[in-house]
């Protein structure tokens, strides 16, 4: 059985901050002015086996992780960074990013500006973090303000310039439809009828890398369609990231921010 603290690791590697007065881009179509560091739910566990927040934990199967790489490829790569296998964890990393996935690429983030495992290079990790922060998740938005604060005049000028390239193969705009190619393929390879229903079906957990002895679990957990519909897919990963339970939002006027990467690149 793999242990994996997965989307633990991300909360407890990016150390959280004080609230303060938050500037955001032009471009951005909501306009928080006040942000306070959201304390994210505590994932799913059984035994040494750590879920995902907003996933039952029987929903990780060999099935479900096939059709949803951005969350298999994190986890495999949080797995290598706890480790120490730093170039095989980025590797990972960035095949999670490559599928829209936000917390991979804020822990890419935090590893180019830290410089662990690569040469530290502050300009590229304030790209990554500008990336991760595309959806406007709070505490996303906290460490991009942070980076850009802390940067120099030309190593601002560095970041706008080399994330063009980042912007243009990891960004929404074309990374979420990659994920979304793969949940309809897969979603077709369900058991179970063309509407949805697989009756009483029972997946076993006792063999396979994610074996979890003795688990079981009801057809219709994993293959819920909120897991497999596109856009209930990316509505449940902003009501964990960018609504949690805990942790609060103030919403004021929009203060003018400094020029960064225009959202279409």
């Amino acid at each position: 059985m793999k242990k994996n603290s997965g989307w633990v690791r991300v909360a407890r590697i990016i150390p959280p901050l004080l609230a303060g007065v938050l500037t955001v881009p032009a471009f951005a179509t909501e306009a928080p002015r006040e942000i306070t560091w959201q304390q994210l739910p505590e994932p799913p566990r059984q035994g040494n086996f750590v879920g995902e927040p907003g996933l039952p934990i029987d929903a990780m199967n060999e099935g479900f992780l096939n059709a949803h790489p951005d969350v298999r490829w994190r986890r495999e790569g949080l797995t290598d960074y706890e480790n120490r296998h730093y170039a095989r964890a980025m590797k990972h990393l960035l095949r999670a990013a490559k599928y829209a996935d936000k917390p991979a690429q804020a822990m890419i983030a935090e590893m180019h500006w830290e410089g662990i495992g690569v040469p530290q290079d502050r300009a590229l990790g304030y790209v990554w973090m500008d990336l991760a922060a595309e959806r406007m998740y709070p505490n996303f938005l906290i460490l991009r303000e942070r980076y850009w604060h802390a940067m120099d005049e030309a190593e601002r000028k560095d970041a706008i310039e080399r994330g063009q390239a980042v912007f243009a193969r990891y960004a929404d705009d074309v990374a979420k439809p990659r994920l979304e190619s793969v949940l309809r393929h897969e979603a077709r390879k369900v058991t179970g009828s063309h509407l949805g229903y697989v009756g009483t079906m029972t997946v076993v957990h006792n063999t396979g890398p994610l074996a979890v002895p003795g688990m079981t679990q009801r057809g219709d957990s994993s293959y819920a369609k909120k897991y497999w519909s596109p856009e209930q897919y990316w509505q449940s990963q902003d009501a964990t990231w960018k609504d949690p339970p805990k942790g609060s939002v103030e919403v004021g006027e929009l203060e003018a921010a400094p020029e960064r990467l225009p959202p279409d690149h």
